[in-house]
């Protein structure tokens, strides 16, 4: 039988992604959620990764850059990227809170976490 886990968001550590952008991530067996805070202004450069991404905006807006084209993701908006699809993002002044799933685990994100 897997490890059953129960955690409270406030335990769990947060570490930076970028500049501005730091994630708490729980992991799985098969896949991750992370509580991503965006500060405003907070750029992400655009990047791709094999990991299946799917978000929820809870606060703010995020402005996803996808293929050229600008997807302003705003409380209760929702996204899923394919693996291999190169995006990026960045946020306005009034910062942002998202939800990230990727699936499978990024192995690096858990090597940073743990580190």
């Amino acid at each position: 039988m897997a490890d059953v886990q129960f955690l409270k968001l406030t335990d769990l550590r947060p570490f930076e992604l970028v500049a501005g952008v730091t994630a708490q991530p729980m992991f799985g067996e098969g896949a991750q959620v992370n509580l991503v805070e965006l500060e405003p202004g907070a750029v992400v450069p655009v990047h791709s990764h094999p990991h299946e991404q799917l978000g929820i905006g809870l606060r703010g807006v995020q402005i996803l850059l996808i293929g050229g084209e600008e997807h302003h993701i705003g409380p209760m908006d929702a996204y899923v990227i394919p693996g291999g699809v190169e995006h990026g993002a960045r946020c306005g002044p009034e910062g942002a809170t998202v939800i990230d799933v990727f699936q499978p685990v990024r192995k690096d994100y858990k090597q940073r976490y743990e580190a």
